[in-house]
């Protein structure tokens, strides 16, 4: 199944003082999702944004809100980020013992369910939940911090998950996060990444705006050629 490929600035990377200028350029320049990193300085080594930052996200963007919770005890938070204003929510494979549960509980919430894979982690310890998943995010870079290099092994995953998707006529969608930018966005799309997270190489530019429209344009021509 064909999809339209979606740049999901990562709000990390945006300078929190003035967020809500940020919002607008990234609007501005046609993203269609924002990406919020929630850390609990447990799961992975630093501490980032909590509920009420979503719900406040939520008054002041109409775009879809990407939470990617990257904590301990997933299914405590679910409910709240849920009626903070997610519209998707993605649980580590690795942060729970409880996965099934964990994503029941997101799309009984209202939401759309995802799960994560670190890059030490196969694709195949997801084999049990992809017919229930909306979306799969693969990490390219270890979790914790903006900034870090890209993760060659993710285009791997995302060629394996494209498979899968082909072989069991599933539906879910690929996301990418970690060291995505201009470099590697043609290489992403064309083995399959459809939702390509990117914070340092969008907010830490001059011009936001006119750097999503280069994803996207890049994003566009790459799915062009694959198809």
């Amino acid at each position: 199944m064909p999809y339209l490929v979606e740049i999901a600035p990562s709000i990390l990377a945006a300078d929190f003082a003035c967020l809500g200028d940020g919002i607008r350029a990234v609007e501005k320049g046609g993203a269609t999702l924002l990406h919020v990193d929630v850390m609990d300085g447990h799961f992975v080594p630093n501490i980032s944004i909590g509920v009420p930052v979503v719900a406040s996200l939520r008054k002041a963007t109409r775009l879809p809100l990407d939470v990617h919770l990257m904590i301990e005890n997933p299914e405590h938070y679910i409910p709240l980020f849920a009626e903070a204003g997610a519209d998707m929510i993605s649980v580590h494979q690795e942060a729970t013992p409880h996965l099934n549960r964990a994503l029941t509980m997101i799309r009984e919430h209202g939401c759309k369910p995802g799960a994560v894979i670190n890059p030490a982690t196969p694709v195949s310890m997801l084999s049990e939940v992809l017919g229930s998943l909306d979306h799969v995010l693969v990490m390219s870079v270890n979790p914790g911090f903006g900034g870090q290099k890209f993760i060659p092994g993710a285009l791997e995953k995302i060629r394996q998950l494209k498979s899968a998707r082909e072989r069991y006529n599933l539906s879910f969608r690929i996301e990418v996060d970690g060291g995505v930018g201009p470099e590697n966005v043609t290489e992403l799309v064309r083995s399959g990444a459809e939702i390509l997270v990117a914070g340092t190489s969008i907010f830490h530019t001059q011009d936001p705006a006119e750097a999503v429209r280069t994803l996207k344009q890049m994003a566009g021509g790459a799915l062009a050629q694959r198809a």
